[in-house]
């Protein structure tokens, strides 16, 4: 559950269908990212038997992606869609049985949750729900479901003595009034007034029934005590706490809409699962520590209350998911080294890896990502991914696991596709090791070839990690012929509390020494023409690329991507600016405005000469757009070669909002590193 403000969570596995980069066709084509396919958020049922997961088609008639409800039996035969149309789906739930699923469907502004019978094709519309709904979960008893739900609540109120506009008159819009600093959200745009709440529905369908009354915050994580007649949830961001998500508790809510409160310690406690019997409740938990970086760890309590105990603390990974397995085991999830991890532990610590494949649920660039379930009998569902393909429906138990589906066998089964090697180095700054892939050029052999150009490719967050995943970016710019290098570099979340928080008041600093230290590794291990070295990254990433080039004249071009480039106006006017500056800068940007400009990569613009594409989402809000428009400004005023790329309805997460939006980045980074190569330069004179 390690919640991380983001400029933007082994035994052998036999897999099979996975595609090899050997003996493939040709390199892949921009067109190809249209007929990509991922699965994604696998249920299995509670007997084992089956799975229900997303399966996400992009889609070239409507530059969407569409999320289809699929369903694969265990061992891998009646893979079949559950539901057609044009709808799209999320949130699928067992019930008990194991007979019927519910899920959230979604067509042309309508949202309505349904049930199905798998076994006989049959579905019924059990309600509509005006505000979609999320984290459905069914009761053990298999009388209710229970998910939570936006709901409208009125916000401030101000007289302002406006009279009513006579009848048919059309007057403008009335202002929008905020009273705190929660009032936009990237992804979301403005935030309307009101919060989620959980409700319940009978399983055979009716009116749904509110049971809480949060005043503000987010409600998440719920669970059915299995007696059910409680809900657990986590309740955190609350406007008491500056709506910080680093604190939130456990609380409990009756079916007749008693609440009481659960955990009470310092920093957050979420993602709450309860034992079989009922007797004992594992959640994810945070220390409070300032921080930029702290990791969530697993704690086991008494459902009726008392201290915690901390399981697996000399793990140095961060646990993002957990679950039950028995009353005396639990599977777990965590990134380890750029790779995600299933395991199972047992209540007295002993845990045993079961799989590291975890992972390909984004289409864009190679981050860390993918989930599990797991059933009441030991088995597992999880996304199981490779360098050369995306998540594919993967199952087992503790002894290991197969893939059960291979969804883009007809794309990536005839492309050529890079090659994916790891690669480390050791730091300038300190000689500490730092880990990273490198993508060489379909057919690239090494033997007598020239040397390449070379693209370093910078992860976002600054807190999160790339591994080796597929990358549907990645693989374009390797297939234009350049090699790739993605890293880790200090920060990055997978190696310890330690080493993420390297950078803790100090970002961007000696990271930036990790990224060239890493360039020149490629370029000592003779693949790389240090003539011809390219730098992009986008959040996080754009940050260090405006960092480099304020600092070398290395490269012959770069790429910033939706960067901060002014931490005062980042931090002021950005949706989560005011909730991380405490854990970030610790001061405010008044009482030391010399600290947030000397972090500022704007502080540097005086020294760049390296021709510059600055692009963003122009609907970002994460790191607003006018942060793009100061340092292209900037850099126009200097005088250098410089160009902004606004790509229209998109927020921050440009690659994995709609295919052509990946295309479209992916596109103008090659055209303008294309326009800047050395080589072509001197074949023009």
């Amino acid at each position: 559950m390690a919640i991380r403000f983001s400029l933007m969570a082994t035994a052998s596995l036999a897999l099979t269908g996975a595609a090899s980069a050997n003996d493939l066709e040709g390199p892949l084509q921009f067109e190809d990212v249209f007929s990509l396919e991922m699965a994604a958020s696998p249920q299995i049922s509670p007997d084992g038997d089956h799975i229900v997961y997303i399966r996400r088609s992009n889609d070239i008639m409507t530059d969407r992606t569409r999320p289809a409800l699929w369903v694969v039996d265990y061992d891998g035969s009646d893979h079949r869609p559950i539901a057609s149309g044009s709808a799209s789906y999320s949130g699928a739930a067992w019930s008990p049985d194991s007979e019927a699923i519910v899920a959230v469907a979604s067509e042309e502004g309508e949202t309505s949750l349904i049930k199905f019978w798998p076994s006989t094709g049959r579905q019924a519309r059990l309600a509509e729900l005006p505000f979609g709904a999320g984290n459905l979960t069914w009761s053990p008893d298999g009388q209710w479901i229970a998910f939570t739900m936006f709901t409208p609540a009125p916000g401030p109120q101000v007289d302002i003595g406006m009279p009513s506009p006579p009848p048919g008159a059309e007057w403008a819009a009335p202002s929008i009034v905020d009273e705190t600093t929660r009032y936009e959200f990237d992804g979301v745009g403005e935030i309307p007034d009101g919060g989620s709440q959980i409700y319940i529905i009978s399983a055979e369908g009716g009116a749904p029934q509110r049971l809480t009354s949060a005043a503000d915050g987010n409600i998440s994580g719920l669970e059915w005590h299995p007696d059910s007649e409680e809900i657990f949830y986590s309740w955190g961001g609350r406007e008491a706490d500056g709506f910080d998500f680093r604190k939130s508790d456990i609380w409990a809510v009756s079916r007749f809409g008693q609440e009481r409160q659960i955990t009470d310690f310092p920093g957050p406690e979420g993602s709450p699962t309860i034992s079989p019997d009922g007797e004992t409740l594992a959640y994810l938990g945070e220390e409070e520590r300032y921080e930029s970086n702290v990791d969530a760890n697993l704690y086991v309590m008494d459902i009726d209350g008392g201290e915690p105990r901390r399981l697996l603390a000399e793990l140095d990974r961060g646990i993002d998911q957990v679950e039950w397995n028995g009353d005396s085991a639990l599977w777990v999830r965590f990134d380890d080294r750029g790779q995600t991890v299933l395991a199972r532990t047992t209540l007295s610590g002993n845990l045993d890896r079961v799989t590291d494949a975890i992972g390909g649920t984004t289409f864009g660039r190679p981050y860390t990502s993918g989930s599990f379930s797991a059933s009441n009998n030991g088995r597992w569902a999880a996304t199981l991914a490779s360098p050369y393909d995306l998540a594919d429906v993967g199952a087992g138990n503790r002894r290991g696991g197969r893939e059960l589906t291979d969804l883009n066998a007809d794309v990536l089964g005839r492309a050529e596709l890079a090659e994916i090697m790891e690669v480390s180095w050791e730091s300038s700054a300190d000689g500490r090791e730092i880990q990273g892939w490198l993508a060489l050029p379909p057919g690239y052999s090494g033997q007598g070839d020239e040397r390449l150009p070379l693209i370093l490719e910078i992860h976002g967050g600054p807190h999160t990690a790339y591994g080796p995943q597929f990358s549907g970016e990645v693989q374009l710019m390797a297939a234009a012929g350049y090699a790739v290098l993605y890293t880790n570099p200090r920060g990055s979340t997978s190696y310890g509390e330690e080493f993420a928080n390297l950078i803790d008041k100090a970002y961007p600093g000696n990271d930036v020494d990790d990224l060239l230290s890493g360039v020149d590794h490629v370029i000592e291990m003779g693949i790389a023409d240090e003539d011809r070295l390219f730098v992009t990254g986008g959040s996080g990433g754009g940050v260090l690329t405006a960092q480099l080039i304020g600092m070398t004249d290395r490269f012959a071009a770069a790429a910033v991507g939706k960067p901060v480039i002014n931490w005062t106006s980042f931090t002021l006017a950005a949706d989560i600016g005011p909730a991380i500056m405490p854990y970030w800068f610790g001061v405010t940007p008044w009482d030391e405005p010399e600290e947030y400009w000397r972090r500022s990569p704007l502080s540097l613009v005086g020294n760049v000469e390296t021709p510059s594409l600055v692009f963003v989402g122009a609907e970002d809000r994460r790191t607003p757009v006018f942060e793009s428009e100061q340092y292209y400004n900037a850099l126009q005023i200097r005088g250098i070669d410089s160009r902004l790329v606004r790509i229209p309805g998109t927020y921050h997460g440009i690659a994995d909002s709609r295919p052509s939006r990946l295309l479209q980045k992916v596109g103008h980074i090659l055209a303008w590193f294309e326009e800047y190569d050395p080589a072509n330069a001197e074949g023009e004179e």
